[in-house]
């Protein structure tokens, strides 16, 4: 610790005179500082320290440095990042693709998000840079960001949105001593300039009709008044709870878990002909040469499986909504995949944890992931300027009502 005897020795041994001296030492103890932590970390990630191999464990090695200029609180700092030949060296005190030098704060919610946990955040920063942090320390600065959470459910939303995929995924949460599944609804929007976003995400129970309703009628609170295609897996009721809030909505079901679900109980030596005579249903060129696909499947397979050609015929209409729209549309949402693979994304962050103390901690880490994960969705959907032709002649007169 720095005391008043310190202080007037530093400021004599650096002839500090004014505010600037004393910044320009400060940037060059941030810069000192960084580059410790950096090459300490780089020694972790190898397992062995510079110049000694005895005991090498790896083909890995140090290659050099780069240099690297960040942001901070003092001005702008030319720092030397350590490389090392494999390029598999990822720092944490200064992320790759970051310019800004954050704040042990900063750093610990980018540790959590990336799903270390409080106890394993805390001895990192003991073992790798000899600063004492301790867990419930970081737990404090976690909770931090309880209200960030509310005012992002909160927040407001884009008018209109071209389309909306729906979906849930399931966690395992401690209420009152037991252990219970529970659904965390989610909804990606693709707002009016192609771009994605996770425009809601809430902890609830198992996934239900009645809850979709409730949450897509907060939607209309936080300001969308208007959806033009909402994409969906199988849950019974979703349609009604979707036109419910939004009667004009186009409803498409997966076409993805419809075939799953067709070929949950086919033994697995028809399964690959029972999916090829599927894939001719839905990769027709128009609902009509559809219809006549799935006859001519019916007449082969009912004999063994009807219950499959039953479900198709139950839910005909919402599985072939996209033979309505153009190719380019039809790509983009006849499948849940967009929301699934953010689901995926959340599960490899999240598979540590196999059971979350509180609703509380499951939001902010999902919170915080989904936070790092937008962040990198900067370029509109796969062909969106021929998208958005197409969408502004078939709903000319909502896209014109609605402010873009």
């Amino acid at each position: 610790m720095l005391n008043d005897k310190k202080i007037k020795q530093l400021i004599k041994d650096n002839k500090l005179k004014n505010l600037d001296d004393v910044n320009s030492l400060l940037k060059s103890f941030s810069k000192k500082l960084v580059e410790t932590m950096l090459k300490s970390e780089l020694t972790d990630h190898l397992g062995y320290e510079k110049h000694v191999i005895t005991g090498k464990k790896t083909e890995n090695s140090r290659n050099g440095h780069s240099f690297k200029q960040l942001n901070s609180e003092f001005g702008k700092i030319g720092i030397e990042v350590p490389r090392d030949r494999q390029a598999s060296f990822s720092p944490i005190i200064v992320p790759k693709g970051s310019r800004n030098l954050g704040s042990i704060e900063e750093n610990v919610l980018m540790m959590y998000s990336r799903g270390m946990s409080e106890r394993d955040i805390a001895e990192y920063f003991t073992d790798i840079y000899n600063y004492k942090l301790s867990a419930q320390s970081v737990s404090n600065l976690i909770s931090r960001i309880t209200e960030e959470v509310t005012n992002w459910q909160n927040r407001p939303l884009q008018s209109i949105y071209a389309v909306v995929f729906l979906d849930a995924i399931v966690y395992k949460i401690k209420r009152d001593g037991i252990i219970k599944n529970v659904a965390v609804y989610s909804m990606m929007g693709v707002d009016m300039s192609g771009n994605k976003d996770i425009i809601g995400l809430w902890v609830g129970e198992s996934e239900s009709s009645k809850y979709w309703l409730r949450l897509l009628n907060e939607l209309k609170t936080r300001g969308v008044k208007d959806i033009l295609i909402c994409c969906v897996d199988g849950l019974k009721g979703f349609t009604e709870a979707i036109k419910a809030v939004y009667p004009f909505t186009d409803v498409q079901r997966c076409i993805v878990h419809q075939v799953r679900n067709s070929l949950k109980f086919v033994p697995y030596k028809y399964k690959k002909e029972v999916a090829c005579d599927l894939k001719a249903i839905y990769q027709s060129v128009s609902e009509e040469t559809a219809r006549a696909e799935f006859e001519n499947f019916a007449e082969k397979w009912d004999y063994k499986y009807p219950y499959i050609s039953k479900s198709w015929r139950a839910n005909w209409s919402e599985l072939m909504t996209y033979f309505t729209y153009p190719v380019e549309i039809r790509k983009m949402i006849y499948t849940t995949n967009a929301i699934e693979n953010y689901h995926r994304s959340l599960r490899r962050i999240t598979k540590s944890k196999p059971i979350f103390p509180s609703d509380n901690s499951l939001m902010k880490l999902l919170y915080l992931i989904t936070n790092n994960l937008v962040a990198k969705w900067t370029m509109p959907m796969k062909n969106w300027g021929q998208i958005f032709s197409q969408l502004q002649i078939i709903f000319e007169d909502r896209i014109e009502n609605c402010e873009i």
